[in-house]
C-alpha cells in the first residue's frame, strides 16, 4: 500500500466522521441503517472507487457514531441497546442542569476506550486468533450463562411498604416477573422476525430496526410525554468533576465490558458494560458514565476492528457483516491503517462532540422539551416506515409494495413498543428486551431453535 493510498484512506475515515456528525444526533437513526443503504446502492450501481476506501469510510462512520450518539441518548432520550445504561445516570445529570457534563464524561470514556484499542493493536493478531480457538466450542454455554445472570440480577426486591399478604409478595416479585415476561415476549418476537418476518426480502438487512426502535426508543419518548418533563437550564462547567484515577477505573471497567461484547456473538455493549460494572463494583455515577462511554466505543469500534485483524477476519457487529459481502482485509498494512484511522477519527469525534453538545444545549433552552419529544416520536415513526419502504424501492418494488413495507415496519414497531413498555410500567431492566436476539440465537446454538420455531408454527 502506497503513502498516497494510505492518505486517501485516512481522508475517507475523516469523511465518515463528518457524515456521522450530521446523522448521529438524529434520534433513532442508527448508522448501520445508513451503511446498509450505501451497500445496497453499491450492489445496484457499483462502486466508483476501490472497496477498501469504503471500508475506511465505514470505519470513520462507526467511530463518529460511537462517540456522538451520546448527545441524542442523553438530551433527546432515545437510547439504543448499547447506550440505554448511559441514559439512566445521564438523565439524572440532565435534570440537575449537568447534561453537558454527562456527555463530556462519556466522551472522555470514549477516548479512553480508543486508547485501549490502540494499545491492544500490536498484540491483537496473536491474542485474538488464539482466544477464538479456545472459546469457539464453548460459546453456547457462555451465552446461556450471560442470560441466566442477566435474569437472576432481577432478584425479587420490594419496599416492605405493601400490606401483608399477596400484595407484599407481588411488590417483591413484580420486577422479576416483568423481567422474565419481557425477555420471553421479546424472544418470541425475535423468532418471528428471524423465521417468518413480515418484511420483504429486499428489506431483510433492516429486519430488526422496527423492533429495536419499538423496544428501546418509543417507550422512553412516550414516558417523557406522559411525565411532561420540564428541562432546567443547563450549566456548562469549565472543568470536569472527575479525577484521573476515577477516569482510569471507569475506562478499565468499560473496556473490559466492551471487549467482552465485541468478541462474543450477540452480546451488546450494554450487556457487556452491565456485567463489567457488577464485576468491578461500580457505585459512583461519574465512574459509571465514563465506563459506559468506553464500553460502547470498544464494542462498536473494537467489533469492527476485529474484521481487519490479520489471520482472524472475525465478523462481529452489523457493520462487519455488511462489509464482508463486498470486501475482506488481508494484509497487516491494512490493519494498522485501520488503527490509525480509528485514532484520527476518535480525536476528531471528541472535539465535534463538545461543539455539537453546546449546540444541543442551546436548542433545548429555546424549544420546549415536550415539542422535542413529539418531534422525536415523529422522526422515530418516519424512520421505521421509511427504512423498509426505501429498501423495497431500491429493490425495484412497486408503489403498492413500497407502501406495504412501510406499514409492516410500523406494525412490528407497535408490537415491540408494547413489549418495551413492560419494563417502564413495572420497574424491571430494559436490558431484558435484548431477548429479541439472545433467546433465538442461544437456542440455535444448542440446536433447539428450529424445534421451538416449529412449536410456534413458524416453520413446517
Amino acid at each position: 500500500m502506497s503513502a498516497v493510498e494510505a492518505g486517501i484512506g485516512l481522508l475517507c475515515a475523516v469523511g465518515g466522521v463528518l457524515v456521522a456528525s450530521v446523522l448521529s444526533p438524529v434520534p433513532a437513526l442508527h448508522i448501520y441503517n445508513v451503511a446498509g443503504f450505501i451497500l445496497l446502492g453499491a450492489a445496484t450501481v457499483g462502486l466508483p472507487f476501490p472497496p477498501q476506501y469504503l471500508a475506511m469510510f465505514f470505519l470513520g462512520l462507526v467511530t463518529g457514531y460511537a462517540v456522538l450518539n451520546t448527545i441524542s441518548s442523553i438530551f433527546l432520550s432515545v437510547p439504543d441497546d448499547s447506550t440505554v445504561f448511559v441514559v439512566l445516570p445521564g438523565q439524572k445529570y440532565l435534570m440537575q442542569r449537568r447534561g453537558y457534563e454527562a456527555v463530556v464524561l462519556t466522551g472522555v470514556g470514549s477516548l479512553g476506550g480508543i486508547v485501549v484499542l490502540t494499545l491492544l493493536a500490536p498484540v491483537a493478531p496473536r491474542l485474538f486468533p488464539a482466544l477464538r480457538a479456545i472459546l469457539q466450542r464453548h460459546l453456547h454455554w457462555i451465552l446461556w450463562t450471560i442470560i441466566a445472570y442477566m435474569l437472576l440480577s432481577e432478584w425479587p426486591k420490594g419496599t416492605d411498604r405493601a400490606p401483608a399478604g399477596w400484595r407484599r409478595w407481588w411488590d417483591g416479585w413484580r420486577s422479576l416477573t416483568a423481567g422474565l415476561v419481557t425477555f420471553l415476549l421479546s424472544g418470541a418476537l425475535g423468532f418471528v422476525l428471524m423465521y417468518r418476518s413480515v418484511l420483504p426480502v429486499t428489506s431483510a438487512y433492516q429486519n430488526l430496526l422496527p423492533a429495536f426502535v419499538g423496544l428501546f426508543a418509543v417507550p422512553w419518548v412516550l414516558q417523557n410525554l406522559l411525565a411532561q418533563v420540564e428541562l432546567p437550564p443547563q450549566f456548562i462547567p469549565r472543568a470536569l468533576d472527575a479525577t484521573p484515577g476515577l477516569i482510569l477505573r471507569g475506562t478499565f471497567a468499560g473496556a473490559l465490558g466492551g471487549l467482552f461484547a465485541a468478541f462474543l456473538p450477540v452480546v451488546t455493549g450494554g450487556i457487556g458494560g452491565f456485567i463489567a460494572g457488577h464485576a468491578t463494583a461500580q457505585r459512583d455515577d461519574r465512574l459509571f458514565i465514563v465506563s459506559q462511554g468506553a464500553s460502547k466505543v470498544v464494542y462498536y469500534i473494537g467489533g469492527f476492528l476485529l474484521f481487519f485483524v490479520p489471520g482472524l477476519h472475525m465478523t462481529r457487529g452489523g457493520m462487519a457483516w455488511m462489509l464482508s459481502t463486498l470486501w475482506t482485509a488481508h494484509t497487516p498494512q491494512t490493519y494498522y491503517l485501520a488503527v490509525a484511522g480509528v485514532v484520527l477519527a476518535g480525536v476528531l469525534s471528541f472535539f465535534l462532540l463538545l461543539r455539537l453538545t453546546r449546540l444541543t444545549v442551546w436548542l433545548v433552552a429555546r424549544v420546549h422539551y415536550r415539542w422535542i419529544s413529539i418531534g422525536t416520536l415523529a422522526v422515530l415513526l418516519m424512520v421505521v416506515a421509511a427504512v423498509p419502504a426505501l429498501g423495497e424501492g431500491l429493490g425495484g418494488g412497486s408503489v403498492a409494495s413500497i407502501l406495504r413495507s412501510g406499514l409492516e415496519g410500523l406494525l412490528i414497531c407497535v408490537v415491540a413498543t408494547g413489549i418495551g413498555l413492560i419494563p417502564v410500567l413495572w420497574g424491571s431492566r430494559r436490558m431484558n428486551c435484548m431477548g429479541v436476539l439472545l433467546l433465538p440465537i442461544a437456542l440455535n446454538m444448542v440446536g433447539a431453535g428450529a424445534t421451538v420455531a416449529g412449536w410456534m408454527g413458524l416453520v413446517e
